[in-house]
Protein backbone atom coordinates (compact mmCIF):
# COMPACT_ATOMS: atom_id res chain seq x y z
CA UNK A 1 0.00 0.00 0.00
CA UNK A 2 1.45 3.20 -1.07
CA UNK A 3 0.63 6.54 0.69
CA UNK A 4 2.84 9.06 -1.49
CA UNK A 5 1.76 12.05 -3.11
CA UNK A 6 0.38 11.25 -6.46
CA UNK A 7 1.83 13.76 -9.04
CA UNK A 8 3.46 16.15 -6.65
CA UNK A 9 7.14 14.66 -5.85
CA UNK A 10 7.03 14.01 -9.54
CA UNK A 11 7.15 17.49 -10.73
CA UNK A 12 10.18 17.90 -10.11
CA UNK A 13 11.19 17.57 -13.95
CA UNK A 14 9.86 21.31 -14.36
CA UNK A 15 12.18 23.31 -16.37
CA UNK A 16 14.55 26.26 -14.14
CA UNK A 17 12.76 29.12 -15.42
CA UNK A 18 16.57 30.48 -14.88
CA UNK A 19 19.10 28.86 -17.00
CA UNK A 20 21.99 27.96 -16.27
CA UNK A 21 21.57 28.47 -12.42
CA UNK A 22 20.60 25.83 -10.45
CA UNK A 23 17.56 26.35 -7.72
CA UNK A 24 17.88 26.11 -4.25
CA UNK A 25 17.11 23.54 -2.34
CA UNK A 26 16.01 25.86 0.24
CA UNK A 27 15.53 29.75 -1.17
CA UNK A 28 16.59 32.93 0.95
CA UNK A 29 12.76 33.56 1.38
CA UNK A 30 12.32 30.43 3.05
CA UNK A 31 14.66 31.02 5.29
CA UNK A 32 14.31 34.86 5.51
CA UNK A 33 10.87 33.43 6.93
CA UNK A 34 12.34 31.03 9.05
CA UNK A 35 13.80 33.53 10.97
CA UNK A 36 10.46 35.35 11.54
CA UNK A 37 9.07 32.12 12.95
CA UNK A 38 11.62 31.63 14.97
CA UNK A 39 12.01 35.14 16.66
CA UNK A 40 7.83 35.21 17.04
CA UNK A 41 7.62 31.68 17.94
CA UNK A 42 10.62 32.66 21.07
CA UNK A 43 7.43 35.28 21.76
CA UNK A 44 4.57 32.87 21.51
CA UNK A 45 6.13 29.99 23.65
CA UNK A 46 6.91 32.10 26.36
CA UNK A 47 3.27 32.62 26.81
CA UNK A 48 2.62 29.14 25.99
CA UNK A 49 4.69 27.49 28.35
CA UNK A 50 2.91 29.32 31.43
CA UNK A 51 -0.21 29.88 30.79
CA UNK A 52 -1.89 26.47 31.86
CA UNK A 53 -0.36 26.55 35.64
CA UNK A 54 -1.29 30.84 35.35
CA UNK A 55 -5.59 30.11 34.57
CA UNK A 56 -5.70 26.91 36.45
CA UNK A 57 -3.11 27.14 39.63
CA UNK A 58 -3.09 31.59 40.06
CA UNK A 59 -6.86 31.87 38.55
CA UNK A 60 -8.15 28.82 39.38
CA UNK A 61 -10.32 27.80 36.45
CA UNK A 62 -11.80 24.12 36.11
CA UNK A 63 -10.46 21.87 33.71
CA UNK A 64 -13.42 22.51 31.76
CA UNK A 65 -12.51 26.34 31.58
CA UNK A 66 -9.19 25.75 30.67
CA UNK A 67 -10.41 23.54 27.80
CA UNK A 68 -12.22 26.38 26.58
CA UNK A 69 -9.56 28.66 26.69
CA UNK A 70 -7.01 26.27 24.73
CA UNK A 71 -9.51 25.81 21.94
CA UNK A 72 -10.00 29.47 21.58
CA UNK A 73 -5.90 29.22 21.54
CA UNK A 74 -5.91 26.73 18.96
CA UNK A 75 -9.26 27.26 17.03
CA UNK A 76 -10.35 30.44 16.83
CA UNK A 77 -7.74 31.49 14.20
CA UNK A 78 -9.03 28.50 11.94
CA UNK A 79 -12.46 31.47 11.62
CA UNK A 80 -10.07 33.73 9.29
CA UNK A 81 -7.79 31.62 7.74
CA UNK A 82 -10.08 31.22 4.88
CA UNK A 83 -10.13 35.12 4.27
CA UNK A 84 -6.66 35.46 5.13
CA UNK A 85 -5.56 32.77 2.51
CA UNK A 86 -7.95 34.59 0.01
CA UNK A 87 -6.44 38.17 0.30
CA UNK A 88 -3.31 36.78 0.07
CA UNK A 89 -4.02 34.79 -3.51
CA UNK A 90 -5.03 38.17 -4.61
CA UNK A 91 -1.68 39.26 -6.45
CA UNK A 92 0.55 41.83 -5.99
CA UNK A 93 2.42 41.63 -2.51
CA UNK A 94 -0.48 40.12 -1.03
CA UNK A 95 1.49 37.48 0.59
CA UNK A 96 3.69 39.34 2.64
CA UNK A 97 1.04 42.39 3.55
CA UNK A 98 -1.37 39.86 4.50
CA UNK A 99 0.96 38.03 6.80
CA UNK A 100 2.51 41.36 8.35
CA UNK A 101 -0.99 41.97 9.37
CA UNK A 102 -1.27 38.92 11.18
CA UNK A 103 2.24 39.26 13.05
CA UNK A 104 1.77 42.78 14.28
CA UNK A 105 -1.90 41.84 15.16
CA UNK A 106 -0.75 39.11 17.34
CA UNK A 107 2.39 41.10 18.77
CA UNK A 108 0.12 43.90 19.95
CA UNK A 109 -2.32 41.11 22.01
CA UNK A 110 0.95 40.42 24.07
CA UNK A 111 1.18 42.84 26.47
CA UNK A 112 -2.45 43.08 26.45
CA UNK A 113 -2.71 40.09 28.75
CA UNK A 114 -0.87 42.57 31.67
CA UNK A 115 -3.96 43.74 31.89
CA UNK A 116 -6.38 40.79 31.92
CA UNK A 117 -7.06 38.68 34.44
CA UNK A 118 -10.59 36.77 33.88
CA UNK A 119 -11.65 34.00 31.63
CA UNK A 120 -13.59 36.44 29.61
CA UNK A 121 -10.40 39.59 29.13
CA UNK A 122 -8.18 36.23 29.25
CA UNK A 123 -10.43 34.87 26.09
CA UNK A 124 -10.78 38.12 24.33
CA UNK A 125 -6.77 38.89 24.20
CA UNK A 126 -6.07 34.75 22.72
CA UNK A 127 -9.44 35.35 20.31
CA UNK A 128 -6.80 38.37 18.93
CA UNK A 129 -3.65 36.70 19.13
CA UNK A 130 -5.15 33.69 17.58
CA UNK A 131 -7.19 35.79 14.76
CA UNK A 132 -3.20 37.06 13.68
CA UNK A 133 -1.89 33.34 13.42
CA UNK A 134 -4.76 32.36 11.38
CA UNK A 135 -4.06 35.83 9.65
CA UNK A 136 -0.51 34.72 8.64
CA UNK A 137 -0.31 31.17 8.24
CA UNK A 138 -1.51 30.39 5.06
CA UNK A 139 0.42 33.09 3.38
CA UNK A 140 3.37 32.53 4.90
CA UNK A 141 3.32 28.73 4.00
CA UNK A 142 2.07 29.98 0.72
CA UNK A 143 5.06 31.77 0.11
CA UNK A 144 7.45 28.69 1.34
CA UNK A 145 5.71 26.97 -1.33
CA UNK A 146 6.04 29.12 -4.09
CA UNK A 147 8.89 30.10 -3.95
CA UNK A 148 10.47 26.09 -3.65
CA UNK A 149 10.98 23.85 -6.26
CA UNK A 150 8.34 21.18 -5.90
CA UNK A 151 10.54 18.10 -6.07
CA UNK A 152 11.90 19.65 -2.30
CA UNK A 153 9.27 21.15 -0.98
CA UNK A 154 9.10 18.43 2.33
CA UNK A 155 12.94 20.05 2.50
CA UNK A 156 11.89 23.79 2.56
CA UNK A 157 9.17 23.10 5.14
CA UNK A 158 11.28 21.14 7.12
CA UNK A 159 13.85 24.04 7.16
CA UNK A 160 11.58 26.14 8.00
CA UNK A 161 9.84 24.55 10.80
CA UNK A 162 13.22 23.72 11.95
CA UNK A 163 13.73 27.52 12.47
CA UNK A 164 9.98 28.05 13.43
CA UNK A 165 10.85 25.30 15.99
CA UNK A 166 14.40 26.58 17.55
CA UNK A 167 11.92 29.55 18.89
CA UNK A 168 9.91 27.43 20.43
CA UNK A 169 12.69 25.38 21.86
CA UNK A 170 14.05 29.02 23.70
CA UNK A 171 10.62 30.05 24.09
CA UNK A 172 10.35 28.08 27.07
CA UNK A 173 13.28 28.64 28.64
CA UNK A 174 13.21 32.24 28.53
CA UNK A 175 10.04 31.92 30.40
CA UNK A 176 11.42 30.06 32.76
CA UNK A 177 14.27 32.01 33.44
CA UNK A 178 12.26 35.44 33.64
CA UNK A 179 9.96 33.73 36.15
CA UNK A 180 12.97 32.73 38.33
CA UNK A 181 14.49 36.35 38.12
CA UNK A 182 11.58 38.45 38.87
CA UNK A 183 9.20 38.87 41.31
CA UNK A 184 5.88 39.39 39.44
CA UNK A 185 7.13 36.39 36.90
CA UNK A 186 3.76 35.95 35.04
CA UNK A 187 3.65 39.58 34.25
CA UNK A 188 7.33 40.17 33.40
CA UNK A 189 6.99 37.07 30.81
CA UNK A 190 4.21 38.81 28.82
CA UNK A 191 5.78 42.39 28.74
CA UNK A 192 9.47 40.03 27.73
CA UNK A 193 7.19 38.69 24.95
CA UNK A 194 5.53 41.53 23.11
CA UNK A 195 9.00 42.87 23.00
CA UNK A 196 10.42 40.00 21.19
CA UNK A 197 7.04 39.99 19.15
CA UNK A 198 7.58 43.53 17.50
CA UNK A 199 11.44 42.81 16.16
CA UNK A 200 9.63 39.63 14.33
CA UNK A 201 7.88 41.94 12.42
CA UNK A 202 10.61 44.26 11.78
CA UNK A 203 12.50 41.22 10.69
CA UNK A 204 9.37 40.18 8.10
CA UNK A 205 9.52 43.73 6.69
CA UNK A 206 13.09 44.30 6.27
CA UNK A 207 14.20 40.69 4.79
CA UNK A 208 10.89 38.93 3.05
CA UNK A 209 10.44 40.09 -0.31
CA UNK A 210 8.18 41.76 -1.39
CA UNK A 211 6.83 39.10 -3.58
CA UNK A 212 7.73 35.71 -4.49
CA UNK A 213 8.44 34.31 -8.00
CA UNK A 214 7.12 30.75 -8.17
CA UNK A 215 9.62 28.73 -8.72
CA UNK A 216 8.28 25.96 -10.67
CA UNK A 217 4.09 25.20 -9.25
CA UNK A 218 3.84 21.86 -9.24
CA UNK A 219 0.02 22.52 -10.46
CA UNK A 220 -0.20 25.43 -13.23
CA UNK A 221 -4.34 26.17 -14.47
CA UNK A 222 -4.94 28.91 -16.18
CA UNK A 223 -6.91 30.70 -13.24
CA UNK A 224 -7.20 35.11 -13.18
CA UNK A 225 -5.01 36.82 -12.18
CA UNK A 226 -7.07 38.01 -9.25
CA UNK A 227 -9.05 35.13 -7.97
CA UNK A 228 -12.54 35.23 -6.33
CA UNK A 229 -13.92 33.88 -2.92
CA UNK A 230 -15.68 31.31 -5.43
CA UNK A 231 -12.89 29.82 -6.64
CA UNK A 232 -10.97 29.44 -3.30
CA UNK A 233 -13.74 27.45 -1.93
CA UNK A 234 -14.13 25.51 -4.96
CA UNK A 235 -10.82 24.22 -4.50
CA UNK A 236 -12.53 21.71 -2.66
CA UNK A 237 -13.62 20.01 -5.52
CA UNK A 238 -10.08 18.70 -6.17
CA UNK A 239 -10.16 15.43 -5.05
CA UNK A 240 -6.41 15.31 -3.33
CA UNK A 241 -6.87 18.90 -1.50
CA UNK A 242 -10.85 17.42 -0.32
CA UNK A 243 -9.03 13.97 0.88
CA UNK A 244 -5.82 16.16 2.98
CA UNK A 245 -8.93 18.34 4.64
CA UNK A 246 -10.94 15.42 5.35
CA UNK A 247 -8.21 13.66 6.71
CA UNK A 248 -6.82 16.22 8.63
CA UNK A 249 -9.78 17.48 10.41
CA UNK A 250 -10.73 13.97 11.59
CA UNK A 251 -7.13 13.48 13.06
CA UNK A 252 -7.94 16.59 14.67
CA UNK A 253 -10.45 16.29 16.55
CA UNK A 254 -9.08 13.43 18.33
CA UNK A 255 -5.23 14.88 19.02
CA UNK A 256 -5.63 15.96 22.27
CA UNK A 257 -3.46 19.84 22.97
CA UNK A 258 -0.40 20.32 23.74
CA UNK A 259 -1.34 21.61 27.39
CA UNK A 260 -3.50 19.07 28.71
CA UNK A 261 -0.53 16.66 27.52
CA UNK A 262 1.39 18.89 29.71
CA UNK A 263 -0.60 19.11 32.58
CA UNK A 264 -1.22 15.19 32.64
CA UNK A 265 2.60 14.67 32.33
CA UNK A 266 3.63 17.02 35.20
CA UNK A 267 1.01 15.03 37.28
CA UNK A 268 1.37 11.37 36.56
CA UNK A 269 4.98 12.19 37.06
CA UNK A 270 4.86 14.52 39.74
CA UNK A 271 7.39 17.10 38.68
CA UNK A 272 7.87 20.10 40.18
CA UNK A 273 5.34 23.21 39.53
CA UNK A 274 8.29 25.22 38.47
CA UNK A 275 9.44 22.66 35.84
CA UNK A 276 6.49 22.55 33.83
CA UNK A 277 7.65 25.28 31.54
CA UNK A 278 10.59 22.83 30.50
CA UNK A 279 7.94 20.31 28.97
CA UNK A 280 7.92 22.04 25.79
CA UNK A 281 11.41 22.47 25.84
CA UNK A 282 11.19 18.43 25.15
CA UNK A 283 8.90 18.27 22.53
CA UNK A 284 10.69 21.64 20.78
CA UNK A 285 14.26 19.77 20.83
CA UNK A 286 13.32 16.56 19.17
CA UNK A 287 10.91 18.70 16.78
CA UNK A 288 14.17 20.28 16.21
CA UNK A 289 16.31 17.84 15.58
CA UNK A 290 13.79 15.84 13.36
CA UNK A 291 11.93 18.40 11.06
CA UNK A 292 14.32 18.47 8.40
CA UNK A 293 15.62 14.33 8.07
CA UNK A 294 11.45 13.97 8.35
CA UNK A 295 10.73 16.79 5.82
CA UNK A 296 13.33 15.21 2.84
CA UNK A 297 12.37 11.64 4.22
CA UNK A 298 8.53 12.70 3.19
CA UNK A 299 9.87 14.17 -0.72
CA UNK A 300 11.48 10.31 -1.00
CA UNK A 301 8.83 8.18 0.02
CA UNK A 302 5.20 10.14 0.15
CA UNK A 303 3.86 13.23 2.11
CA UNK A 304 0.65 11.35 3.31
CA UNK A 305 2.69 8.22 4.08
CA UNK A 306 4.78 10.20 6.93
CA UNK A 307 2.25 12.18 7.70
CA UNK A 308 0.27 8.99 8.70
CA UNK A 309 2.96 7.46 10.10
CA UNK A 310 3.47 10.83 12.31
CA UNK A 311 -0.18 10.09 14.25
CA UNK A 312 1.19 6.12 14.80
CA UNK A 313 3.69 7.78 16.87
CA UNK A 314 1.50 9.86 18.60
CA UNK A 315 -0.85 7.05 19.61
CA UNK A 316 2.42 5.49 21.17
CA UNK A 317 2.98 8.74 23.41
CA UNK A 318 -0.43 8.58 24.22
CA UNK A 319 -0.34 4.62 25.47
CA UNK A 320 3.18 5.51 27.65
CA UNK A 321 1.07 8.21 29.73
CA UNK A 322 -1.59 5.77 30.13
CA UNK A 323 0.88 2.95 30.88
CA UNK A 324 2.41 1.49 34.50
CA UNK A 325 5.97 3.78 33.71
CA UNK A 326 6.32 6.70 35.02
CA UNK A 327 9.19 9.15 36.57
CA UNK A 328 11.19 11.10 34.17
CA UNK A 329 12.45 8.70 31.84
CA UNK A 330 8.88 8.08 31.00
CA UNK A 331 8.77 11.73 30.57
CA UNK A 332 11.51 11.89 28.18
CA UNK A 333 9.92 9.43 26.49
CA UNK A 334 6.72 10.56 25.55
CA UNK A 335 8.38 14.41 24.68
CA UNK A 336 10.23 12.38 21.86
CA UNK A 337 7.83 10.78 20.67
CA UNK A 338 5.47 13.96 20.84
CA UNK A 339 8.31 16.05 19.31
CA UNK A 340 8.69 13.03 16.34
CA UNK A 341 4.66 13.26 16.01
CA UNK A 342 5.40 17.05 14.88
CA UNK A 343 7.96 16.69 12.85
CA UNK A 344 6.55 14.01 11.02
CA UNK A 345 2.95 15.91 10.19
CA UNK A 346 2.77 19.89 10.79
CA UNK A 347 5.07 20.84 7.35
CA UNK A 348 4.78 17.68 6.02
CA UNK A 349 0.65 18.03 5.77
CA UNK A 350 1.50 22.07 4.27
CA UNK A 351 4.32 20.27 1.71
CA UNK A 352 1.40 17.40 0.53
CA UNK A 353 -1.25 20.41 0.29
CA UNK A 354 0.85 22.79 -1.72
CA UNK A 355 1.44 19.33 -4.44
CA UNK A 356 -2.43 19.37 -4.39
CA UNK A 357 -3.75 23.47 -5.71
CA UNK A 358 -2.48 25.38 -8.21
CA UNK A 359 -0.13 28.10 -8.02
CA UNK A 360 -2.62 31.04 -7.95
CA UNK A 361 -4.27 29.38 -4.89
CA UNK A 362 -1.54 28.34 -2.78
CA UNK A 363 -2.97 30.83 -0.23
CA UNK A 364 -6.22 29.20 -0.22
CA UNK A 365 -5.72 25.76 -0.52
CA UNK A 366 -2.98 26.06 2.63
CA UNK A 367 -6.05 27.83 4.34
CA UNK A 368 -9.02 25.08 3.80
CA UNK A 369 -6.80 22.14 5.35
CA UNK A 370 -5.28 24.13 8.04
CA UNK A 371 -9.14 25.32 9.15
CA UNK A 372 -10.32 22.01 9.00
CA UNK A 373 -7.25 20.87 11.30
CA UNK A 374 -7.75 23.87 13.63
CA UNK A 375 -11.62 24.00 14.24
CA UNK A 376 -11.17 19.80 14.70
CA UNK A 377 -8.53 20.70 17.56
CA UNK A 378 -10.69 23.22 18.62
CA UNK A 379 -13.39 21.33 19.26
CA UNK A 380 -11.29 18.42 20.73
CA UNK A 381 -9.90 20.89 23.55
CA UNK A 382 -13.80 21.93 24.48
CA UNK A 383 -14.39 18.26 24.31
CA UNK A 384 -11.12 16.86 26.50
CA UNK A 385 -12.12 19.70 28.81
CA UNK A 386 -15.36 18.50 29.58
CA UNK A 387 -14.24 14.73 29.45
CA UNK A 388 -11.78 15.47 32.10
CA UNK A 389 -14.15 17.36 34.15
CA UNK A 390 -16.48 14.71 34.27
CA UNK A 391 -14.11 11.76 34.51
CA UNK A 392 -10.65 12.34 35.24
CA UNK A 393 -7.43 12.73 32.96
CA UNK A 394 -6.67 10.10 32.75
CA UNK A 395 -9.80 7.99 31.31
CA UNK A 396 -10.17 11.00 29.01
CA UNK A 397 -6.99 10.04 27.42
CA UNK A 398 -7.67 6.61 27.31
CA UNK A 399 -11.26 7.35 25.70
CA UNK A 400 -8.86 9.43 23.04
CA UNK A 401 -6.55 7.56 22.39
CA UNK A 402 -9.01 4.62 20.95
CA UNK A 403 -10.50 7.50 18.87
CA UNK A 404 -7.81 8.84 17.40
CA UNK A 405 -6.32 4.81 16.43
CA UNK A 406 -9.81 4.66 14.95
CA UNK A 407 -9.17 8.04 12.71
CA UNK A 408 -5.92 6.82 11.38
CA UNK A 409 -6.95 3.39 10.23
CA UNK A 410 -10.01 5.80 8.68
CA UNK A 411 -7.73 8.58 7.16
CA UNK A 412 -5.51 5.26 5.57
CA UNK A 413 -8.15 3.94 3.78
CA UNK A 414 -9.20 7.88 2.91
CA UNK A 415 -5.81 8.89 1.63
CA UNK A 416 -5.56 5.70 0.00
CA UNK A 417 -6.41 5.93 -4.30
CA UNK A 418 -6.43 3.98 -7.08
CA UNK A 419 -3.76 5.19 -9.18
CA UNK A 420 -1.32 5.67 -6.62
CA UNK A 421 2.04 4.74 -7.37
CA UNK A 422 5.12 4.71 -5.22
CA UNK A 423 7.61 8.17 -4.47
Amino acid sequence: MYLADSRSTKAAAAPDPRPGRRPAAVPGAVLALGAVSLITDVSSEMVTAVLPLYVVAQLGLSPLGFGLLDGINNGVGALVRLAGGHLADRGGRGHKVVAGLGYGLSALCKPLLLLAHTLPAISAVLAADRTGKGLRTAPRDAMISLATEPAHRGRAFGVHRAMDTTGALLGPLVAFAVLRATVDGYDAVFAVSGCIALLGVLVLVLFVPRRIVPAAPAVQLPEPARPLLRDALGLLRRPELRRLTVCATLLGLTTVSDSFLYLLLQREGDLPVHLFPLLPLGTAAFFLLLALPLGTLADRIGRRRLFLAGHGVLLLGYGLVLGPWHGVPAVVAVLLLHGTFYAATDGVLAAATAGAVPAQHQGAGQALVGTGQALARFACSLAFGAAWSLWGGRTALAVTTAALAVSAVLASFVLRTPDEVPA
